[in-house]
């Protein structure tokens, strides 16, 4: 009988050769059948619990989203197994093997925790990708561990869609220079090194090929010929009376609202206040449009509020930085990553553009037209929500003239801009004319940040929207 079942397997390395020797009919029947359970059960494939690994930012727990698999599908490395929704940002879940989907341990909207399983995966064992250790008891693979490689006694970050696409082009990381948070290898530094390599000319941003937002809430500031009077429209929402108190759990972006909140309670705000004459960037921004088209990036007015921004914080860097928990250090940032607050069905989100320092007002409009699309569908990554710099909050998509933004830690000032209204003003002779207005809002940090310099850089911001022309002398 002990034979027989030897011979059915298709592995016999756990069978050790002290159990083929003289042994009691006791150990037969409780040793030796313990192993050869243990070892038909490899002769199947071993069953891999696949743990939520460590996402970075803090993050303990998510929002299972969407299941890209079912049970009893079969998946490779680098497939897309889920999207989650952490208090940050969506996160597309790939699997680290090849097999088989065994089981689903959450379903849709519920709570996923950091370290343990999210899907158990049949492997094949022949083919070695797991370790007997690896098997069901596999520690969770650490962030570190995930997105870092060992190279020449230096880590490359990079996520496992960039080295599988250099791994595909023989591209070597170490080679490639990282733009990303903390010299993150992206797609696109990837795509430059290999234009470099081989002379192809690439577009501007591989980003240009998303197709801007349809919503009519991503469009910022119409023309005035778009602003006819309106009533606003209730959203069209079912009404149940259920006549009983609900409650939810406080989560996904709500949470990280409440978190971020209650921090900036304890900054000191200095408010300002001023209105910007946007006549002559109306007339501008009508005349390039239509080029802006031709290349299919929608072009608002939000490019030009945002790199004359970054013009402003070259002259004025301490709006540009951060402050410790101590109060005893300030950093200044090198990169201008300029945040745009987004009003999404999933909550108020605040993505940035990054280094719009070294970027042109086509290059930032290229970027927004990406990020609304994203914000729009959800799926805004990490590395699009964090490290931003600078905050501009344009309320003025949904309605009114002044606000008081609340400053986004550990940054140190941001700016609400208003809607733009057509109304009278006197020119230089005294007469009247059709004026294109817009409020703009201040907030700044008062520990570091004085009422004098939040006005001078409102100044130096308003003079290049009066007179785009003048943003051409500064401009890199």
């Amino acid at each position: 009988v002990c034979i027989h079942r030897v011979r059915s397997c298709s592995s016999i390395r756990f069978i050790k050769s002290k159990y083929v020797c003289v042994f009691d009919k006791s150990a037969l029947k409780f040793s030796h059948q313990q192993r050869l359970f243990r070892t038909s059960a490899v002769s199947c494939g071993q069953i891999v619990q696949f743990k939520l690994s460590d996402i970075g930012e803090g993050i303990t727990e998510v929002t299972v989203k969407e299941w890209y698999i079912k049970e009893g599908d079969t998946v490779s490395q680098f497939d897309s197994i889920c999207e989650v929704q952490s208090d940050k940002a969506s996160v597309t879940i790939t699997s680290r093997y090849d097999g088989i989907i065994r089981k689903l341990h959450y379903s849709i909207d519920d709570i996923a925790f950091v370290g343990k399983p999210l899907v158990d995966i049949e492997i094949d064992a022949s083919k070695g990708v797991a370790s007997e250790e690896d098997v069901v008891e596999t520690p969770p693979m650490s962030h570190e561990e995930h997105t870092h490689q060992e190279i020449k006694g230096h880590k490359t970050l990079a996520t496992p869609a960039v080295r599988r696409l250099a791994m595909e082009n023989n591209i070597k990381l170490s080679e490639v220079v990282g733009t990303g948070k903390d010299n993150r290898i992206l797609k696109e530094d990837i795509l430059n090194y290999l234009a470099k390599q081989t002379g192809a000319i690439l577009p501007p941003s591989p980003k240009a090929e998303i197709a801007p937002p349809q919503r009519k809430a991503e469009a910022v500031l119409a023309a005035p010929k778009d602003k006819a009077c309106k009533i606003p429209v209730p959203v069209s929402r079912p009404i149940a009376f259920a006549g009983k108190d609900k409650t939810e759990p406080v989560t996904g972006f709500q949470k990280a609202m409440v978190k971020t909140m209650s921090a900036a309670l304890k900054i000191p705000h200095f408010g300002y206040s001023d209105e910007i004459d946007l006549t002559q960037l109306v007339q501008l921004r009508e005349e390039l449009k239509p080029l802006a088209e031709i290349r299919g990036v929608k072009l608002s007015f939000m490019p030009f509020f945002i790199k004359a921004a970054s013009l402003g914080l070259l002259q004025y860097p301490i709006l540009n930085a951060s402050l410790d928990e101590n109060c005893q250090n300030v950093t200044y940032k090198a990169s201008h990553n300029i945040g745009v607050a987004m009003d999404t069905e999933q909550g108020l989100i605040v993505p940035n553009v990054k280094n719009v320092q070294v970027c042109s007002v086509f290059d930032i409009a290229v970027e927004l037209n990406r990020l609304q699309s994203l914000g729009s569908a959800g799926q805004l990554g990490t590395s699009d929500l964090t490290g931003g710099t600078f905050t501009l909050s344009n309320i003025g998509t949904i309605g009114g003239t002044y606000a008081k933004p609340v400053i986004l830690p550990p940054e140190v000032a941001i700016g609400a801009l208003g809607k733009i209204q057509v109304l009278p003003r006197f020119n230089s002779k005294g007469e009247v004319f059709k004026a294109q207005i817009m409020n703009v809002s201040w907030s700044a940090d008062h520990r570091i940040i004085d009422g004098a310099t939040m006005a001078r850089f409102s100044n130096l911001w308003k003079s290049y929207l009066e007179n785009p022309a003048s943003m051409l002398l500064d401009l890199k």
